[in-house]
């Protein structure tokens, strides 16, 4: 369609608005990064995404509505120059932005993150002009845009696992004078061809970290990446890497998800009463609730993270009152249900996974109940662990 004649004026004021926003909430200390927000049209990079309707439908599923200009120019402007992430495909399948359709439930696979924690990521990382740098998940184009405008395009090479998102963004960029080096590539595997770097910035998420991207980084140089897992927790690690292939960084506090590298992505599990038919039909009061872990909390977010290196191949769902355990690697299972002030804790199979999971609580609560920041992860000789100075190890799964 075509725009209207005051879109550029309009898309100027709003971004001037979310650039004094986001400057009041600390996020835009350093004046290069103010002038790239103030600078990069992000409306360039969104001509289409997806906003919850802030209702669920018959089946529970979140009901996820398209906003382009087309539909409602307002809506689709202001979300654009608002610090939201903006859901640009489900499950993989590209969207016809010229007539799309309203969704029921799906998996989201590609996003515009929203700017404060774009911005964040960059200026943990510790980038500054003059580092050679590769950011793994090129995603809408919006990030990379912020890092040319600060940066220069000259030593910034971002990848992208899609195709169709990489072109997406790429037009985008090069239709604003952007040119970064650009390539479709899985970022479990780092960029061979650009490499060494002096920083690595993953805006997705990973297991464990991928060994090819410590052996691209130089000696001394940094990495900034998103751990989770197939339990969905989180942590966010800086690590700097040695010069004979090791690494060592703390976790960062606060709270962040970002959606998994698609080689990292947890498997389906089928059909949770499947597994609990063939638990023991007699269990035992659990020690710790389950809703340590579930809890929608910066803890909860934290404990989630720390149970599930100690089981990192179970998966968890709800239904009902139940909560389910599933390890298909191993074929362990485990249920917990609620009842009298207690959870009556059935599991099965080689792995006891709540069994596990209660020992990281247990020791969790020894140590003082110790935060994101107090732990660091080494990596070394192929092997790598979380390591706190009063709590047993957790290793990674393997990369």
């Amino acid at each position: 369609m075509t725009m209207p004649p005051g879109l550029e004026a309009d898309a100027t004021r709003l971004r001037e608005a979310m650039t004094k926003a986001l400057t009041t909430d600390g996020v835009l200390a350093h004046p290069a990064w103010r002038r790239a927000v103030e600078t990069v049209p992000r409306h360039r990079f969104v001509p289409g995404f997806y906003l919850p309707a802030g209702e669920r439908d018959g089946q529970g599923m979140t009901v996820w509505e398209p906003v382009t200009a087309e539909l409602d120019y307002g809506r689709w402007l202001a979300a654009a120059y608002s610090d939201t992430t903006l859901i640009t495909q489900f499950d993989g399948d590209e969207v016809d932005w010229k007539q799309p359709g309203i969704r029921h439930g799906g998996a989201p696979t590609s996003s515009s993150t929203l700017p404060s924690l774009v911005l964040r990521m960059w200026a943990d990382a510790d980038v500054t002009e003059g580092h050679t740098v590769l950011e793994i998940g090129t995603g809408s184009g919006y990030s990379t845009a912020l890092a040319c405008e600060n940066l220069g395009s000259a030593n910034l090479t971002s990848i992208e696992v899609d195709p169709h998102r990489l072109e997406t963004a790429a037009n985008a960029l090069f239709g604003l004078g952007y040119a970064p080096t650009l390539a479709v590539a899985d970022g479990l595997y780092g960029y061979w061809p650009k490499a060494h770097f002096d920083r690595i910035v993953a805006a997705c998420s990973f297991r464990a970290v991928p060994p090819a991207l410590i052996s691209q980084t130089r000696p001394g140089g940094k990495i900034l990446l998103t751990l989770s897992g197939w339990l969905y927790g989180y942590a966010r690690v800086l690590l700097s890497v040695g010069g004979d292939g090791t690494a060592e960084g703390q976790l960062l506090s606060g709270t962040v998800s970002f959606m998994s590298a698609r080689t990292h992505a947890a498997p389906a599990f089928g059909n949770p009463a499947h597994w609990a038919a063939g638990l023991p039909e007699t269990g035992h009061p659990a020690q710790h609730s389950p809703e340590r872990i579930t809890a929608a909390t910066e803890e909860g977010f934290h404990l989630r993270f720390l149970a599930q290196s100690a089981v990192p191949e179970a998966q968890m769902t709800t239904i009902g009152e139940v909560v389910h355990l599933i390890d298909v690697i191993t074929g362990s299972a485990a249920t917990l249900t609620p009842g009298d002030g207690t959870w009556q804790v059935r599991q099965g199979g080689p792995v006891k996974l709540w069994d596990r999971i209660e020992t990281v609580l247990s020791a969790y609560d020894a140590a003082g109940r110790p935060g994101p920041e107090t732990f660091r992860l080494h990596i070394y000789g192929g092997g790598q662990h979380l390591r706190h100075p009063q709590m047993p190890g957790l290793p990674l799964p393997r990369p």
